[in-house]
């Protein structure tokens, strides 16, 4: 690893029952309580049972560290399949600098997201928001802006429609919204962040969306890969107290063309046999489906060499 400067010296480990060094190797996360930081939590602890010595290394958001793995300084991260395609191709909040030696390692479960408030609150939908003072701003996590623009938009609104609460990064948004100076915040469902949250105002409510052609355009118009997935109310779903659509799109394991194959090969490998040990570090795994989920459409998007090999040995490879 080549980050220590930035995020951490990452110490190396012995592999068991003998002299040699585990291979290491860095994994970019968003800030503790996120859920890129749950996702790669979950990732490094099987990474260091398969052989790979792998240490998390967080930053407040994707599109600080996207770069950096583009770069080579860190060999894998973990990101929305979206933000990672704008990265590659240097669009909106990139601004033109393309990071072209990103790679796919693969794809995981979707991340299913919402607008959370208080469950004893006078906000039972996003329209109720109108006028009160939610967050805003999302200056070190630009993704965040247009999926606002995509749950307002279903209810007619703008950002202009609130009154904004400018916060740096999701998880900011989580600790504005339980100091009480928004009413509401956006998050990804069943984050340790929402769980904090929940517990600390005595429950929470997600706002749902109408499942409907002319919501998912308005959606679409604004996060285009996104879709609506049903969510139930359970112990992994905090905040949605009955069954609702909620916003839901591609998630993924990337990494830099640099980096050997046989490593991303085995980091590929690690990710298709070990649902079972991720979703025990990290419940959202549970929905983790590695033959239906890791080889879909990325494009503009590549494949690693190194992944497509254990793709087409394990018969997956489309």
């Amino acid at each position: 690893m080549k980050l220590s400067r930035l995020f951490g010296v990452a110490g190396f480990s012995l592999l068991m029952g003998g002299t040699a060094f585990a291979q290491s190797v860095g994994i970019a996360t968003s800030n503790p309580g996120s859920l890129f930081h749950n996702i790669g939590s979950a990732v490094a602890k099987v990474a260091n049972e398969g052989g790979l010595n792998a240490t998390i290394q967080p930053a407040t958001s994707p599109n600080q560290y996207l770069p950096l793995v583009n770069a080579g300084e860190i060999e894998f991260g973990v990101a929305n399949l979206t933000e990672f395609n704008y990265a590659l191709q240097g669009e909106k909040w990139f601004n033109s600098r393309k990071n072209p030696d990103l790679r796919v390692v693969g794809l995981i479960m979707p991340l299913r997201e919402g607008i959370f408030v208080r469950k004893d609150s006078d906000i039972k939908t996003i329209a109720d928001l109108r006028g009160k003072p939610m967050v805003a701003g999302y200056t070190a996590q630009k993704t965040i802006l247009p999926q606002l623009d995509a749950h307002y938009a279903t209810a007619g609104m703008t950002r202009d429609d609130v009154k904004p609460v400018q916060v740096a990064s999701v998880v900011a948004g989580a600790n504005a919204f339980m100091s009480g100076e928004s009413v509401g915040f956006i998050f990804a469902h069943g984050a340790g962040k929402v769980r904090e949250a929940d517990a600390k105002v005595g429950g929470l409510r997600a706002l749902p969306i109408d499942n409907t052609p002319e919501n998912l355009a308005l959606v679409r118009k604004h996060w285009p890969a996104g879709y609506f997935i049903k969510i139930k109310p359970g112990r992994g779903a905090p905040g949605v107290l009955e069954e609702g659509w909620f916003v839901a799109y591609a998630q993924l394991v990337f990494t830099n063309k640099g980096v050997a194959d046989d490593t991303v090969y085995k980091m590929a490998k690690i990710l298709h046999d070990n649902q079972k040990g991720m979703a025990d570090v990290f419940g959202a795994f549970r929905g983790f489906k590695p033959k239906a989920h890791m080889v879909g459409d990325t494009s503009p998007a590549e494949y690693h060499p190194g992944a497509v090999k254990f793709y087409q040995e394990a018969g997956l490879w489309k």
